[in-house]
């Protein structure tokens, strides 16, 4: 791999007037500027990123930190983020841990030797080493999806509490009395959060919850289809809350191997509003809110951090979500009944 030194070898001038051609350090006439500009052609030149970085004390790059790159949710929010950084001259290192905290843990190590100019989080949240790590670094940080306890970080999350409440009452809005929730793994905060939504609307509606009614599940469609088996087999519900969209798409897949029709005998509703959403059969009503511009959002609290590390508050940005009426939810059999 040609050098900066063989680069001024060709062109015949010193490896410093090189440097400032490249960096547009100091002026440089235009025959020199050509002699310089032929020669990296000539030897294929790419000038190192690591010896501007140490330069220039900045990367232009930020490390994103997801649990599950699985999960179409992490990939649009990943995307909403990538897109705003490359649109501010940012490039974006993805790590996907698979919500292993040990890997998530090597995988923050590696982008911290790579000096990045910022992070953003989104952590299983279960894991105390990691949170006290993360309490340590001086990277300017933005926590995105999930809560870190008391880390003084930029937050940027969707309000789940809020969220899992509009979805509930949405099911006791249309008649329904008889509401499962198929929650996320009890360890997770956004998984308590949204259990907490789903109780409050049944509480206000007191409506007592039966434990059996509650089923937890670790945010993916088998896990979120083993659930729904067990619903379904034995004091069915009318409706079930899914703490998310891949949740309720084990819940349909359930459904619709014992015949049992999604929204006629049995209403579905999610959360995130994942794309896929849209196009499962029937389409999914859900919860959420744009996870493109949630992405922007983390990637614009970031990049302005970055900018003044200590000029302005912590932020904590919590987003509203709203429900997105799809074709999963209908009244219960039995309200239709009362009016014929």
């Amino acid at each position: 791999m040609a050098t900066i030194k063989d680069v001024a070898a060709l062109a015949g001038i010193s490896y410093t007037t090189v440097s400032h051609v490249l960096n547009r350090t100091r002026p440089v006439s235009d025959e020199v500027r050509i002699k310089v500009e032929a020669a990296i052609a000539q030897l294929d030149y790419v000038p190192s990123a690591v010896a501007r970085s140490l330069k220039a004390r900045a990367t232009s790059t930020i490390g994103l930190l997801i649990p599950n790159g699985i999960n179409p949710y992490f990939a649009e929010l990943a995307r909403g983020i990538e897109d705003y950084c490359e649109r501010n001259g940012f490039c974006v290192i993805l790590c996907n841990f698979d919500d292993n905290p040990d890997k998530q843990r090597s995988y923050l190590r590696v982008l911290l030797e790579k000096r990045v100019d910022g992070l953003i989080v989104s952590s299983v949240g279960s894991d105390n080493g990691l949170v006290e790590g993360l309490a340590a670094v001086r990277t300017p940080m933005v926590i995105v999806d999930r809560d870190l306890g008391n880390i003084s970080a930029d937050l940027v999350r969707i309000d789940h509490e809020l969220g899992a409440y509009l979805a509930t009452s949405h099911l006791l809005e249309l008649g329904h009395r008889h509401i499962a929730c198929i929650c996320g793994p009890a360890e997770t905060s956004v998984a308590r959060m949204r259990l907490a939504g789903y109780q409050r609307a049944m509480q206000e509606a007191r409506i007592e919850v039966p434990a059996s009614w509650v089923v937890e599940s670790d945010f993916t469609s088998p896990s979120g289809y083993s659930a729904a088996v067990g619903l379904l087999e034995h004091d069915r519900p009318t409706a079930i809350f899914a703490a998310n969209d891949m949740v309720g798409f084990g819940v349909l897949r359930a459904a619709a191997e014992r015949n049992i029709r999604v929204p006629t005998n049995l209403s579905v509703i999610g959360f995130d509003d994942i794309q896929m959403s849209r196009y499962v059969y029937p389409a999914l009503t859900t919860v959420g809110q744009s996870i493109l511009q949630l992405g922007e959002h983390a990637a614009e609290v970031l990049l302005r951090r970055i900018a003044a590390p200590t000029c302005t508050p912590i932020e904590k940005l919590i987003v509203a979500p709203s429900i997105v009426l799809r074709e999963s939810t209908a009244p219960p059999i039995t309200v239709f009944n009362e009016f014929r």
